[in-house]
C-alpha cells in the first residue's frame, strides 16, 4: 500500500492547530439550521486555505479544491449542535444558548461530535491544499448544517448543491463515536436506519376531575395508544427484522382535578427494511385512529417531525476503503462493524445524484475510560471525546479515503 506523502500528514504545528480549532468550535455551538457564526468561520477558513467557497442550503458551506484533471470526490462533515446543557467539566465547555422554533431559549452543546467533524474536515482540506504535488483531481468539502433535524442535506440538495459543485464519483463521511480512540469502524451495506418521527395530538373533551362522565379523557386515550403501540414491533414485525418504536414525550393537562381536552405525544420509529418500515408506519396510524374511534374521540392529528433517509454503504467501495484503512492503521485497529440503530441524513447527498457513498466511525475514548465502564454516549451532557489521538485519527482516515481516489500512486 502506498504511503501517504509527508505533505498530506499532520505536522506538530498543524496537529496543535487542529486541537485549537476543535476547542473553539466546541465552545461555540449553534442549533440546527441556525449555524450562522459557524458557517462564517468555516467559509473564512476554507477561503483562506485557497478553496472556492460558496454557501448552500442556508447555513451550509461548500469548499471546492481543484488540482488538475482527475477524479472528483466529496467529503462531508456536519456542523450543528444540540439543545443540551453541557456538564463535561471541560475548560472549553459551551456556555452558548439558542432559540428553538417555538421561541424557547435553550442551552446548546456539541454533544454529538460535530465539532470534531468540522475540525477534521478543515485540517484535511488544508493538507490537500498544501500538498498539491501528491494528488490530482477535485475535492468537494461539504460542511452541512441541520443533521440533527434531518433538514440539512435535503436543504443543500434542494438549493442546487450538485448544480453548483462538481459531481463526485463517491461521497465520504465519518462520525466520532464511543469506541476506542485510534480505531476505525466500517461496514458494507446497511449502516444506519431510516428514522421517522411524528407528533400526535389526541383530541378529547375536557371536564372537571369529579365529573369524568362528561369527558373524553385524552390522557386515558393517549395512554391506551401508547400501550397498544408497544405491540407493533413485538407482534407485527418478525423477530429477525430490526425495528424500534419509541414514545419520547407525553404532555397533557395543567392541574390534577381538570381533565384536559387534548394530549400530545411524540413517536420515533427506526427501521432498516422498507417493507418493515411500511408495516410499522401503517400499524401505528391504524392503532391511533381506531383507539380514538373506540373512545368516541375525534380523529387525532399526526404531524411529521423529521424523516431521516436510510444510510447504505456501497459494499464494493466500503470493501476497498476497509483495505485502505487496514494499510493505514493496521488490521487490529479496523473494526468490521454491524448496522447501528442511529440515523443520519448523509445518504441523501449521494442518492440525489445516484453515486455510491461510504460512512465510517472513529473512536473517541481512552482504553482506561472504556475499562471503567460505559462511557458517556453521543447526545449526553457528559460527551467529551479525548482529543488525542481521536482528532488525528479522523484526519488520517479522511486523508487516506480521499487519497485512495486522487493520489498519485
Amino acid at each position: 500500500m502506498t504511503r501517504i506523502p509527508a505533505s498530506l500528514q499532520l505536522t506538530a504545528a498543524s496537529a496543535a492547530e487542529l486541537i485549537s480549532t476543535y476547542k473553539h468550535l466546541h465552545a461555540h455551538p449553534e442549533l440546527s439550521m441556525q449555524e450562522h457564526r459557524t458557517a462564517d468561520f468555516l467559509a473564512r477558513r476554507l477561503g483562506d486555505t485557497g478553496l472556492e467557497v460558496f454557501r448552500c442550503g442556508g447555513t451550509g458551506v461548500v469548499g471546492v479544491l481543484r488540482n488538475g484533471p482527475g477524479p472528483v470526490v466529496a467529503f462531508r462533515a456536519d456542523t450543528d449542535g444540540l439543545p443540551v446543557v453541557e456538564d463535561s467539566g471541560l475548560d472549553y465547555a459551551s456556555e452558548a444558548t439558542g432559540v428553538l422554533e417555538d421561541g424557547t431559549e435553550v442551552p446548546v452543546m456539541h454533544a454529538c461530535g460535530h465539532d470534531s467533524h468540522m475540525a477534521v474536515a478543515l485540517a484535511t482540506a488544508e493538507l490537500f491544499a498544501r500538498g498539491t504535488d501528491a494528488w490530482a483531481g477535485t475535492l468537494v468539502f461539504i460542511l452541512q448544517p441541520g443533521e440533527e433535524t434531518a433538514a440539512g442535506a435535503k436543504a443543500m440538495v434542494e438549493d442546487g448543491l450538485w448544480d453548483k459543485a462538481p459531481k463526485p464519483e463517491v461521497v465520504y463521511g465519518q462520525h466520532v463515536m464511543g469506541g476506542l480512540a485510534g480505531t476505525v469502524t466500517l461496514m458494507g451495506g446497511a449502516a444506519m436506519t431510516t428514522a421517522d418521527s411524528f407528533r400526535v395530538t389526541v383530541m378529547g373533551q375536557g371536564s372537571h376531575g369529579s365529573m369524568p362522565e362528561h369527558s373524553i379523557d385524552p390522557i386515558v386515550l393517549g395512554a391506551a395508544m401508547v400501550m397498544r403501540l408497544q405491540t407493533v414491533v413485538s407482534r407485527q414485525v418478525a423477530p429477525q427484522s430490526a425495528a424500534v418504536l419509541t414514545i419520547g414525550s407525553f404532555n397533557a393537562g395543567l392541574k390534577e382535578n381538570v381533565i384536559p381536552n387534548r394530549a400530545v405525544f411524540t413517536i420515533n420509529v427506526r427501521t432498516f427494511d422498507p417493507k418493515v418500515r411500511r408495516t410499522v408506519l401503517d400499524s401505528l396510524r391504524r392503532i391511533i385512529a381506531h383507539e380514538a374511534l373506540a373512545s368516541g374521540a375525534s380523529e387525532p392529528v399526526i404531524e411529521d417531525i423529521s424523516n431521516f433517509p436510510p444510510l447504505y454503504n456501497d459494499s464494493e467501495e466500503a470493501g476497498k476503503l476497509a483495505e485502505q484503512f487496514r494499510g493505514e492503521f493496521g488490521a487490529e485497529k479496523v473494526v468490521q462493524g454491524t448496522p447501528v440503530m442511529g440515523s443520519e441524513d448523509f445518504g441523501a447527498l449521494a442518492s440525489a445524484i445516484g453515486v455510491p457513498s461510504v460512512f465510517w466511525f472513529f473512536g473517541g475514548n481512552s482504553a482506561e475510560t472504556l475499562a471503567a465502564g460505559a462511557p458517556p454516549a453521543n447526545h449526553s451532557p457528559f460527551f467529551a471525546p479525548i482529543t488525542d489521538p481521536t482528532l488525528a485519527t479522523g484526519v488520517r482516515a479522511a486523508v487516506r479515503a480521499l487519497y485512495s481516489k486522487v493520489g498519485q500512486q
